[in-house]
């Protein structure tokens, strides 16, 4: 999955100054709105300039850190709870972490405050400094939750966006897998080859040219109705491998191996479509096959719920033309169906790609 989608529908940054801004008008306005007639109001003008731009200045700056914690508080649950497995337990700690940051922060100020303006150790706030504070701290509580809100909209249309992206982009892969699908359906090299095959195994031996007509249908009517889709099971992927590979080794023979150990309790997991085949295919197009030397190819899986496809290095001097969809296509697949990605590994003599098994 790209940055660009990770990131959401504003930038850390933005979020940060719009945020602040908003808080620091929305202060004035709501704690008018509570008590407009309140004699803050009455002398706001009255008082010198310095204290006037302190004034603004500790708002500003109390803005400024709430509007801070709640995108931290926002990032930090972001790692660990996500909005669509629980949403609703995600609203409540959220609001629960804010309204706790806002009441530190608000008894922070208060005693900041009580501290430089009081004269003496025994100082007692007035009725009207308590009645303000109050109104400081409803009215903070009021723009904490307001910016959460922001947050919370914020990332439902990055959600919204980033899935409608997500979608096109699957259905492109989908018209890509669906359009090689029908390259090797139409491919006049894989159908002469195999009719070649077919039509002399009837001559030898026709039960044997029965079952590789069966198998050769198998693979045509799996490509047509499993290509569109977006997962498949193991199972059905390792059924559609025993057709495609009974018409390669009846084709090639001795010249390639298969040796296959799949933990039977990963079979209900699932993959992209023609995975399978295209890495097969791929490993065929790309290497020697001979009686002498058969190529060798392993298929089997790990304790980390992944699917290996291997196959030893024999490499042509000169490789059939690609469609450069292939192993493209199942790491673009991947990229949009889930955070795993499958691994490509080469070494001097043996070209390996490890491919996460998922869940529905």
């Amino acid at each position: 999955m790209t940055e660009s989608r990770k990131s959401g529908f504003l930038s850390n940054s933005r979020k940060r100054i719009l945020f602040t801004v908003s808080a620091f008008l929305l202060m004035y306005l709501v704690y008018y709105i509570l008590d407009p007639f309140s004699e803050y109001w009455s002398v706001f003008f009255d008082r010198k300039v310095s204290e006037i731009l302190e004034d603004l200045f500790i708002t500003f700056l109390v803005c400024l850190v709430i509007s801070e914690s709640s995108i931290r508080v926002d990032n930090l649950l972001n790692k660990f709870f996500s909005w669509k497995e629980n949403p609703v337990f995600r609203l409540a700690i959220e609001t629960a972490l804010n309204l706790l940051a806002v009441l530190l922060i608000n008894w922070l100020v208060n005693y900041w405050f009580c501290s430089i303006n009081s004269e003496t150790k025994n100082y007692i706030p007035s009725l009207e400094e308590r009645r303000g504070f109050m109104q400081w701290v409803t009215v903070s509580v009021i723009i904490s939750l307001m910016i959460m809100g922001f947050n919370i909209g914020n990332h439902l249309i990055s959600n919204w966006k980033n899935e409608t992206i997500r979608m096109a982009d699957l259905n492109q892969l989908a018209v890509e897998s669906e359009l090689q699908s029908l390259k090797l359906q139409i491919d006049p090299h894989f159908v002469f080859n195999n009719l070649s095959v077919l039509s002399e195994l009837i001559l030898e031996d026709q039960q044997l040219g029965y079952n590789y007509a069966e198998n050769f249908s198998r693979i045509y009517r799996y490509m047509l109705v499993n290509s569109k889709k977006d997962l498949i099971s193991l199972e059905d992927e390792l059924m559609f491998l025993d057709s495609y590979m009974f018409l390669i080794q009846n084709r090639l023979g001795s010249g390639v191996l298969f040796e296959i150990a799949v933990n039977p309790e990963y079979r209900h997991l699932y993959m992209p479509p023609l995975t399978l085949q295209m890495l097969v295919e791929n490993a065929l197009k790309h290497n020697r096959t001979s009686k002498k030397v058969p190529l060798i190819v392993r298929i089997y899986t790990n304790d980390q719920y992944e699917l290996i496809v291997e196959n030893v290095l024999m490499p042509i001097e000169k490789t059939h033309d690609s469609s450069g969809i292939g192993i493209a296509n199942i790491i673009r697949r991947y990229n949009l169906l889930s955070e795993k990605e499958p691994q490509i590994v080469r070494e001097p003599d043996l070209f390996k790609v490890i491919i996460p098994l998922l869940k529905r």
